[in-house]
């Protein structure tokens, strides 16, 4: 089996890569596992990896035929998207989109049998409470807006060609190479200062954390499976306060840095309270 990747040196992608390097061939009745992974030029050089073979490939200059560039994989797990983490930006919807629905719709015109794309919990707005995949998505910001137009995109794009998709619907994950501007991250690194003090919000607002080695270990079984799924929230399935889960990075890490809750306010781009339904990713799992 042949398995794409693009953004393979991105926060998922990196943790992605790990995984399926440890898939057991019995796992694959046998077969082998070839992964191709994707970088965007020689600033984005990666390590070598065993079973990786990396090859270039720029969203905003693609090569004549894309499908072939990556060895005609039998599923592509997409999971590159720039400008972020800058959500509210246009440029989501007038340049990212575009580029995303151009590579896309080419290479299943050409013949991919399987897509696998990454979204975002954001698709469903300031929506609260448990949400699973049968509610609207109402986008807020531009990111999210983006995002839901590709998966429309795509889902119409199944009218007229035969090939399988997976939306992954990604709520809040954290681990080791996240990006630095986020709470785990910034944590982290106040500690590693030294810090006495850790400024943040009030920690009453209720999320799906899941941690990145977890979510990348769910996508490698849904490529694997290569199936029609649709839409698949990704997440722990487990309301927790931003303040529990800060409280436990905080023991994890063996530090006595103090929180100064109230002192950013909550952000005003999403709702208070909402969490995931992960009944329908434990149902596909279990399947595999």
């Amino acid at each position: 089996m042949r398995i794409a990747i693009t953004g393979a040196t991105g926060f998922i992608g990196r943790h992605l890569l790990a995984r399926l390097q440890a898939v057991d061939e019995t796992m694959m009745r046998g077969e082998p596992l070839e992964i191709i992974a994707t970088t965007r030029g020689a600033s984005d050089k990666p390590a070598p990896l065993p079973r990786v073979r990396w090859v270039t490939l720029d969203l905003q200059s693609p090569p004549d035929d894309p499908l072939r560039h990556l060895s005609f994989p039998d599923v592509l797990v997409h999971l590159a998207w720039g400008g972020l983490p800058n959500y509210r930006s246009a440029r989501h919807l007038e340049a990212e989109l575009p580029l995303h629905e151009g590579f896309l719709g080419r290479v299943i015109r050409d013949g991919l049998k399987a897509v696998v794309v990454a979204g975002t919990c954001s698709e469903y707005g300031m929506q609260e409470g448990r949400l699973s995949e049968e509610c609207p998505s109402r986008p807020a910001n531009p990111y999210a807006s983006a995002k839901d137009r590709l998966r429309c995109f795509l889902e119409a794009m199944q009218a007229r060609h035969q090939f399988q998709l997976t939306w992954l619907r990604f709520f809040y994950l954290y681990g080791s190479g996240q990006p630095d501007r986020t709470l785990y991250s910034e944590l982290l690194q106040a500690i590693g200062r030294g810090d006495p003090v850790f400024d943040m919000s009030g920690g009453e607002q209720v999320r799906d954390y899941l941690h990145v080695t977890e979510a990348a270990g769910f996508v490698s079984s849904l490529a694997l499976r290569a199936a029609n799924a649709g839409v698949v929230n990704v997440c722990s399935g487990q309301p927790r306060t931003v303040r529990s889960l800060v409280d436990g990075w905080v023991r994890e890490a063996g530090s006595s840095i103090r929180l100064n809750l109230g002192h950013h306010p909550y952000p005003d781009h999403e709702p208070m309270k909402f969490w995931g339904s992960n009944e329908k990713l434990q149902s596909l799992l279990e399947a595999t």
